[in-house]
């Protein structure tokens, strides 16, 4: 069972109680283990990945993964980490990022030993007793003990009631499918320890809970999060895939091939030893590529991001279209490269617009009749003529 749990445990992953996953283990039973996953944007990250991946081995050890998808919670909104009270989304939106994400979801786990649950089965019928019963299990005092709320507090800046009841109702979660282990991001420790509490009220034996890192984004410095901007979506095409790896910084890669490779302990190492700079970058990039595209779609990626970035060639299949409008800031816009004239010429400003592989610096520019490609950052090209 020790060898086990360190499996588990690999790369980084911690738990609660220490020793809990392999006294959990020692039973010599399948376990439940419990992921929640609010679905409240349209892709899984690689960030979203980690404990989806984690979940695999137990599930691949005989354990049952118990996916509990939050499309309750999502309407709540996750407070952790935030320094700020967070937009609600609305069931419809929920619904749609549950559409968005499902597939991606089941791709990773396998579903011979997968139950998928919604937590608006047990949430959503409560009525008001069960709720004045769920708030009396916990304190405003423990509450304000979690480190972004006291932050906020101190800072006198708001809380409202509903984030208070955010831990209570994912803590709930692991009571309703009666949880013996709990998988997610180190950000969730609070309500995971929250939740042991509610299940020891409610008679059961407190989940052993297994807290992953969190994987940077892309910028090197924040958790990967659709909202900074600075993630890569596991079902992206390959070459985005491959050219946002490329782009991680150097000082993120020790992360990188810790948590977003599913390698063993000793590969890895030895990839850090012996390889450095754009090679390690390279070996991510295909390998994140072929994880959930394949080694032929791995290859292609690598190819065209040589011809757009090493050879500095556009890509062979790109789109065309045809208009009548010469000034440039507009023709962005019609492109929806930009969202107004005036975005088109910050992006115009800021180096980030070319036309036949030359930096614009006119503002102001105007195209004469004929075709041309144009490119927007790194990865967006278009051929456009103008009549």
């Amino acid at each position: 069972m020790r060898a086990q749990a360190a499996y588990l445990l690999a790369d980084g992953f911690t738990e609660l109680p220490e020793g809990g996953l392999e006294s959990k283990l020692a039973r010599g039973v399948p376990l439940r283990v419990k992921l929640g996953v609010d679905p409240t944007a349209v892709s899984v990250t690689w960030g979203w990945s980690v404990p989806l991946r984690r979940l695999r081995r137990f599930q691949e050890l005989g354990h049952t993964a118990v996916l509990v998808i939050g499309d309750f919670t999502a309407q709540v909104g996750d407070p952790s980490g935030k320094s700020a009270t967070r937009r609600r989304l609305s069931a419809d939106e929920v619904e749609t990022y549950v559409a968005a994400c499902t597939d991606a979801l089941l791709g990773i786990l396998d579903p011979e030993r997968l139950e998928i649950r919604r937590n608006s089965e047990w949430l959503g019928p409560m009525r008001m007793p069960d709720v004045l019963e769920l708030a009396a299990s916990v304190t405003v005092a423990q509450l304000l003990e979690r480190a972004d709320f006291h932050k906020r507090f101190v800072e006198h800046r708001p809380i409202s009631l509903i984030e208070f009841l955010y831990p209570l109702l994912q803590g709930h979660d692991s009571v309703a499918v009666e949880a013996d282990v709990e998988l997610g991001g180190i950000d969730q420790q609070f309500n995971f320890v929250l939740a042991r509490a509610l299940q020891q009220r409610a008679g059961q034996d407190p989940q052993s809970c297994v807290c992953a890192p969190l994987l940077v984004g892309t910028d090197g410095s924040r958790k990967m999060s659709q909202s900074y901007g600075n993630y890569i979506g596991v079902s992206e095409p390959p070459q985005e895939i491959f050219g946002k790896a490329m782009s991680i910084p150097d000082s993120a890669m020790p992360d990188y091939v810790r948590l977003a490779l599913d390698l063993p302990a000793a590969e890895k190492n030895r990839l850090l030893e012996e390889l450095g700079g754009v090679k390690l970058k390279r070996f991510l990039a295909r390998s994140m590529v072929e994880m959930f595209h394949g080694p032929e779609a791995a290859q292609q990626a690598e190819e065209e991001f040589d011809r757009r970035f090493v050879r500095r060639q556009a890509p062979e299949d790109i789109p065309e279209s045809s208009t009548t409008e010469a000034y440039l800031p507009k023709i962005l816009v019609e492109l929806g490269w930009a969202t107004s004239q005036n975005d088109a010429r910050r992006s115009i400003k800021g180096n980030g617009v070319r036309i036949d592989g030359t930096t614009v610096i006119d503002e102001q520019q105007s195209l004469q009749p004929g075709t041309f490609v144009l490119q927007l950052g790194k990865r967006r090209f278009h051929r456009i003529t103008v009549k």
